[in-house]
């Protein structure tokens, strides 16, 4: 299975839109989904010029739905620590 296939599985035409990120039959989240594609040749634009994608799921209950990236939830994940972007250097090499 290729998530970033340039063509669109035929397995997602008979997809529905979820109106909450999880499959609407089982509310199974996106981990337990057997297939996965990601439409990333058709990004819609938000309003404050972001875009966001349409993300298709094949769920284990045999429910095929699709939410738009924008409508996923926070990670849960640690974020990495990343260095302080407002100093333009970092250090004072300069000194």
């Amino acid at each position: 299975m290729d998530a970033f296939a340039q063509v669109s599985p035929d397995w997602t035409n008979r997809a529905i839109h979820a109106s909450q990120f999880c499959c609407p039959s089982c509310h199974s989240l996106t981990d337990k989904a057997q297939q996965v594609w990601i439409n990333r040749r058709a990004p819609v634009f938000t309003e404050n010029h972001r875009r966001k994608w349409q993300e298709f799921y094949g769920c284990e209950c045999g429910t095929v739905w699709w939410a738009w990236s924008s409508d996923r939830p926070p990670t849960t994940l640690k974020k990495l620590d990343l260095p302080d972007q407002t100093e333009p250097f970092p250090g004072d090499w300069m000194f």
